[in-house]
């Protein structure tokens, strides 16, 4: 059976891991999906290696990020590992972050984390569906995920 990895953190205030699961299911019938919860951002890219070598295809790892500087440290690492994690494995690793900076209002920060969670989990379902060139006939169309879309320059 083929399977998917959702990787997310107990540091999250807003569970993205269900959002993204909710977009999965529906996109990736017949997909088993594999549920890993880690501590913090910087436990993603080695839970996202397990998920992968336990023979899933692709994964999606839906960090946090806090308002502090050591936070924006720990992203870094972690985007770095995560890209790394693709790389060594070749296969789709979906980086989903929320920067707890992105919004001051509490509302409008998880309206962010749940679009971002979602669009990027449909991100994720259309390259293990369609392959390579998947996502080719959004390029340059300035997508967005958790905001609404720029649109291309004219």
């Amino acid at each position: 059976m083929k399977c998917v990895g959702v990787i997310d953190t107990t540091f999250s205030r807003v569970d993205m891991g269900r959002h993204a699961i909710e977009v999965l299911e529906r996109e990736l019938p017949g997909y088993k999906i594999v549920r890993h919860t880690v501590p913090g951002i910087k436990d993603l890219p080695a839970a996202v290696k397990r998920v992968l070598d336990m023979g899933c295809e692709g994964a999606i790892s839906l960090g946090w990020v806090g308002k502090k500087e050591v936070d924006k440290y720990s992203y870094l690492a972690s985007s770095i590992g995560l890209i790394a994690v693709g790389i060594l494995t070749g296969k789709v690793v979906i980086d989903v972050t929320v920067h707890e900076e992105e919004a001051e209002d509490e509302q409008e920060l998880k309206r962010i984390a749940i679009h971002r969670a979602r669009a990027h989990a449909s991100n994720l379902a259309a390259l293990l569906r369609g392959g390579l060139q998947a996502l080719t006939p959004k390029a340059g169309m300035g997508v967005r995920q958790g905001y609404p879309d720029a649109g291309p320059i004219i």
